[in-house]
């Protein structure tokens, strides 16, 4: 999504990565609407169109699964995929599958854009060129007359595309902070395949924001300290390397600063700092 982070992945030679430069892959029709979107409301906008890119550039894939950035795995994601092999299905999609305290599907939708399997097939084919066209037309972050950003485009495919899209049912599997403690606070309560770590946020040099507005349950905790751990240790390969910090100003507007002291006063947010050491040698990535 820009050069820097295009620039760092190419110098750490990943085996298992391939890179596709978003100015390789834009369309008319995603220039054209781009100047009029926010960069977090145009990554949206491509979200339907990330498959594709994938397909186009190796028509041979059997399969290409978009996920969120801010996804981890804690367990085989085959779990879930072979829900879709099985099903006959062309599409598969997941349920935000709210608690019921935070069940906000009226404007965030049923479903959750998070982890979106395709396989390479004109059935699947016509569910994305649909939604990109969709996204094209609209795709903002705010609700407005039953869309929402390129999510709730998703309610209706399983009428829409009946026979194509599949509903995964390992919904305890798929955690996030709005259903952590519903479903980790059970007896047998199962390790989830992947959390959804939606709010987590690299704030300052010194601070993490775990999560905002959700109260996750005592159990979350050893998935957050995972994560938390892996993110100081990328961060410290991106400060040792290059001096980066690739951090997000945690509060801007008053009521966001009133939020932020309610959620920590309610105990629905959760800070933890951290330390990296500096390093004189490093360098900026080369581009």
């Amino acid at each position: 999504m820009d050069t820097t982070v295009e620039a760092c992945l190419r110098e750490l030679e990943l085996p298992e990565v391939s890179l596709i430069p978003i100015d390789e892959v834009e369309t008319e029709a995603l220039l054209g609407v781009k100047s009029q979107r926010t960069a977090g409301e145009y990554c949206w906008t491509l979200t339907p169109f990330a498959p594709e890119f994938v397909m186009t550039r190796d028509p041979s894939v059997e399969r290409v699964t978009y996920i969120d950035a801010d996804l981890y795995f804690f367990d085989d994601p085959r779990i879930l995929l072979g829900e879709l092999e099985a099903s006959g299905r062309h599409v598969l999609i997941t349920e935000h599958a709210y608690a019921p305290e935070y069940d906000k599907r009226a404007k965030s939708g049923i479903y959750c854009v998070q982890f979106m399997p395709f396989r390479n097939t004109p059935e699947a084919r016509e569910v994305m060129r649909w939604w990109q066209d969709r996204c094209i037309e609209w795709c903002f972050a705010r609700y407005e007359d039953g869309k929402h950003g390129d999510q709730m485009y998703l309610d209706d495919w399983t009428t829409r595309f009946s026979g194509k899209v599949y509903v995964l049912q390992q919904k305890e599997r798929t955690l996030a902070p709005w259903n952590a403690a519903h479903f980790l606070d059970r007896e047998n309560a199962r390790v989830p395949v992947f959390f959804h770590f939606h709010s987590f946020r690299v704030v300052s040099d010194r601070k993490m924001r775990w999560h905002w507005g959700y109260r996750v349950g005592v159990n979350a905790d050893r998935y957050y300290q995972r994560y938390f751990s892996e993110m100081c240790d990328a961060l410290a390969t991106t400060q040792a390397r290059w001096e980066l910090l690739p951090a997000l100003k945690d509060v801007e507007t008053i009521r966001q600063r009133i939020a932020k002291i309610y959620y920590l006063l309610i105990g629905t947010a959760k800070y933890c700092n951290y330390s990296l050491p500096r390093n004189p040698n490093s360098r900026t990535p080369s581009t």
